[in-house]
C-alpha cells in the first residue's frame, strides 16, 4: 500500500475512535447507533475529499490552474476550467460575439495556439496564429470540421496537410476538433490548433466541448421557454374582451350627451388602457404601473356599472417598486367583475390587495369578490386540476371556461386567459409560484397570487 494511502487509513481509523468517544462514551445518555454512523461517514467523506492520496490522485490535477503550453512547460493562466463554465458566453447561444468571447476565454485554458469555433457552416471565431487567413465568417474547411460534424465524434488531426488549409504559410501543425451538440443535432464545433505536430489533449477538448454543449442547451432552453411565455402574452393581449371595448363606447357615446367633459376624460383612460397592453415590452413590470393598468380598467368599468361597481384598495408602498409579470393582475380582476358581480343585482364590492414580504423574499397579491361566487362543483374541478392543471397544487379560476352550464358558463372566454396566466406563470417561475381560488356561492371568490420578490 502506498504511503499516501497508509496515512489517510490511520487517520480514518483515528476518526472513527473519535466520532465512537464522543458518541457513545463521553455523552450521557449515549446517542444511537444510526447517528455514530451517519457522523462518521460524513467525517470519512470531508477526509477523503481533502486529502491528496494515491486512491484520488494528486491534488493538482483536481484545479487544472495550469495547463501546459506550447512547449509543455505549465503556464499559469490562473483560471480553473470550473471557474470558466461558469461564466461561459456561450450560455447566451452559439453567436459571432459569443463565440469569439469564449474562444478567448479557452485558448489559455486547453493547451493550444488556436482556437476557433464554428457552427454548421461558417467559422464564427478564430483567435490565435493563422487568423490572418482563417477568418472568420469563412466556411469551414472540409477536413476535420466536416468530419467531426459528419460523424459526431473528436478528430484527432496530425500534420499540415491534413488539415485541409489550402494556405501555404500556415503555422499550424495538428489540431483535436470536437463536435458540439444540442441533444443529438450537431451544431458545430470545437477547434483546438497547435503549431507542432503534438496535438492538444483530445480528453480536455472533448470535455470541454461537452461543457460549452451543455451552455448551448440551456441557451437552447431559454430560448424556447421565452418564446412560449411570448406566445401566452399574445394571448393574453388578444384575450382583451371586444365586449369590454364595446360596452365602454357605448357609455362613452351616452356621456357624450350629458356630460361631455366625462366622456373626453373616459376616452382619455381608454387609451391609456389599450396603449399598455399593446405596447409593454417584456415579461415584467414595476407594479406600480400593473396598478395604473388596473385603476385605468375599474374606472372605465364604475363609469359602466356607476355605483352597483364599488372599489377597495390596500397596497403596502414598498410593493409598488417590486417586478412583477405583465397582464396578470388585471384579468384576475375582470374576472371579479364580471363574473362575481355583474350579475348581482345590488352589484358589490372589488378588492385588491398588494405586499411584499422582505423574509421571504415573495410578493403576494390578492384579488377578492363579494358577488355570486363559484359553485361548489366548479371549484372542486378547479382544484382538481380539470382546467389545464399541469402541477399539484390549487391553479386559477379556469373552472370558468366552456363545458359548465349557466352563469358560470359564461365565464368561458374568462377562463382562457386565466389559464394562459397560468401557464405563463409556471414558464417564467417554474415551481416557484402559487395561484389560488377560494369561492363560495352567494359570498364571492378570493384569488391568492405568491411570486417571487423581483
Amino acid at each position: 500500500m502506498p504511503s499516501g494511502s497508509r496515512v489517510l487509513a490511520g487517520v480514518l481509523i483515528l476518526a472513527w475512535a473519535v466520532v465512537y468517544l464522543v458518541t457513545q462514551v463521553l455523552v450521557t445518555p449515549s446517542l444511537g447507533v444510526g447517528t455514530t454512523l451517519l457522523a462518521g461517514v460524513l467525517l470519512t467523506t470531508v477526509l477523503t475529499l481533502g486529502y491528496p492520496s494515491a486512491l484520488r490522485g494528486p491534488r493538482a490535477a483536481r484545479t487544472l490552474s495550469r495547463q501546459p503550453g506550447a512547449d509543455g512547460s505549465g503556464s499559469g493562466s490562473g483560471r480553473t476550467i470550473a471557474a470558466a463554465g461558469r461564466s461561459m458566453p456561450l450560455r447566451s447561444g452559439l453567436t459571432p460575439d459569443a463565440a469569439r468571447r469564449t474562444a478567448q476565454l479557452l485558448r489559455p485554458l486547453l493547451g493550444g495556439d488556436a482556437v476557433a469555433i464554428t457552427d454548421r457552416e461558417r467559422v464564427l471565431a478564430f483567435v490565435g496564429p493563422g487568423a490572418d487567413h482563417h477568418h472568420d465568417a469563412d466556411e469551414p474547411r472540409s477536413g476535420p470540421g466536416a468530419r467531426a460534424i459528419a460523424r459526431a465524434r473528436t478528430v484527432v488531426v496530425r500534420g499540415r496537410g491534413s488539415l485541409g488549409c489550402p494556405e501555404p504559410q500556415c503555422p499550424l501543425h495538428s489540431a483535436v476538433v470536437a463536435p458540439l451538440a444540442i441533444g443529438a443535432r450537431v451544431v458545430g464545433t470545437l477547434q483546438v490548433y497547435r503549431v507542432h505536430e503534438d496535438p492538444p489533449p483530445r480528453d480536455l477538448v472533448g470535455g470541454l466541448a461537452g461543457i460549452l454543449s451543455l451552455h448551448l442547451e440551456l441557451a437552447e432552453a431559454d430560448r424556447e421557454r421565452n418564446l412560449a411565455a411570448d406566445a401566452k402574452l399574445d394571448a393574453l393581449r388578444a384575450q382583451i374582451n371586444p365586449h369590454f371595448l364595446f360596452n365602454v363606447l357605448n357609455t362613452i357615446a351616452s356621456k357624450a350627451r350629458t356630460d361631455p367633459e366625462q366622456a373626453r376624460q373616459l376616452l382619455l383612460r381608454l387609451s391609456d388602457f389599450f396603449r399598455y397592453a399593446v405596447r409593454q415590452d417584456g415579461h415584467f413590470a414595476e407594479f406600480a404601473q400593473e396598478y395604473f393598468f388596473v385603476r385605468t380598467y375599474l374606472s372605465l368599468e364604475q363609469a359602466r356599472y356607476g355605483d352597483r361597481l364599488r372599489v377597495r384598495y390596500d397596497i403596502d408602498p414598498q410593493v409598488l417598486t417590486a417586478h412583477v409579470p405583465v397582464l396578470t393582475i388585471q384579468p384576475l380582476v375582470e374576472n371579479a367583475v364580471k363574473h362575481g358581480l355583474a350579475d348581482k343585482v345590488a352589484g358589490g364590492t372589488v378588492r385588491l390587495k398588494a405586499r411584499v414580504d422582505p423574509l421571504t423574499r415573495t410578493t403576494s397579491i390578492e384579488v377578492a369578490d363579494d358577488g355570486v361566487g363559484i359553485p361548489a362543483d366548479i371549484l372542486a374541478r378547479i382544484t382538481s386540476g380539470e382546467f389545464g392543471e399541469s402541477r399539484a397544487g390549487p391553479r386559477p379560476p379556469g373552472g370558468l371556461e366552456a363545458g359548465v352550464d349557466g352563469a358560470a358558463g359564461a365565464a368561458a372566454e374568462g377562463g382562457v386567459g386565466l389559464r394562459n396566466i397560468s401557464q405563463r406563470l409556471e414558464t417564467l417561475f417554474k415551481e416557484r409560484y402559487a395561484l389560488q381560488v377560494n369561492s363560495t356561492v352567494g359570498k364571492g371568490t378570493v384569488v391568492e397570487l405568491r411570486i417571487p420578490l423581483r
